[in-house]
């Protein structure tokens, strides 16, 4: 009895504020494990400066201060990840908890309850994709920090000469746009891999929660509801990430067009 009545109170509970904890913890951690690069203003002086330098080089070997760069990034992003995954894992059983009170016993706060922690650890997910795609291409993922505020001279220069590489033949590029590109291409394939592995999981979840609304419709129309609604949404989150899917392949087949759109200011 007291054991069956920790797992009914205090485990909600506790799953609860450790998900709180690891939300405080994404914000905090990650940029003092990775050596301070949080202040967004800094990192982009210091990516732009450093970028500038690599390519003045002209060579495929990231310079030193470049290089520090992009290892600190990699850290940061590590950090969020293994965090962000943790969190996922933590709202994935509350969830679980949140499912079987509701079956059991219903109420309008189980049923709130569960749709949050449903929208976060898919908001979770979303989070641990981005930062597992930054964490396998750091260097890319710090290249709009490049275009997504006005440039000084030396940045314009430096921008204006990859502009010009990309729109020429391919025997005029140096080796610094080749790294640029090979990395460009990786960071969209990663995400191609993440997103169609993630479709299946949720069409998966889809198609599990359609036959549980099967075996309770004639049985709880209250569970059966429930579980058409989470299958409706699982169905639909298989679609938006399946286009990520789709248009992440597209790129990593052909990097050139994304990245000569990305140069022009898009990304």
């Amino acid at each position: 009895m007291t054991s069956t009545l920790l797992r009914a109170v205090l485990l909600p509970r506790f799953l609860a504020a450790l998900a709180v904890a690891l939300v405080v913890a994404f914000v905090v951690a990650p940029p003092v494990l990775a050596g301070g690069v949080g202040d967004p203003g800094h990192l982009a002086g210091a990516f732009r400066a450093a970028f500038t330098g690599f390519w003045r080089a002209g060579g495929a070997d990231l310079t030193p201060d470049l290089d520090r760069l992009v290892d600190s990034w990699f850290r940061y992003h590590v950090a969020k990840a293994v965090i962000a995954a943790l969190l996922l894992a933590v709202l994935v059983a509350l969830g679980a908890r949140l499912w079987k009170a509701y079956r059991t016993s219903g109420g309008a706060a189980v049923t709130i309850t569960g749709a949050a922690v449903t929208m976060l650890a898919l908001f979770s997910l979303t989070v641990l994709m981005a930062n597992v795609q930054g964490a396998a291409a750091p260097f890319a993922s710090l290249l709009p920090m490049l275009v997504d505020s006005p440039a000084d001279a030396a940045l314009t220069g430096t921008l204006d000469q990859i502009r010009q590489q990309l729109a020429g033949a391919d025997d005029l590029r140096s080796p610094a746009l080749a790294v640029i590109t090979d990395d460009y291409a990786w960071y969209h394939t990663v995400m191609a891999v993440l997103a169609t592995l993630v479709a299946l999981a949720l069409v998966t979840l889809s198609v599990v929660s359609w036959r549980r609304f099967a075996a309770a419709r004639s049985r709880d129309r209250r569970v059966a509801r429930a579980a058409a609604a989470f299958g409706v949404l699982m169905a639909l989150s298989t679609l938006a990430v399946a286009v990520v899917a789709v248009a992440n392949t597209t790129v990593a087949a052909d990097p050139l067009p994304g990245l000569r759109g990305f140069f022009d200011g898009g990304w």
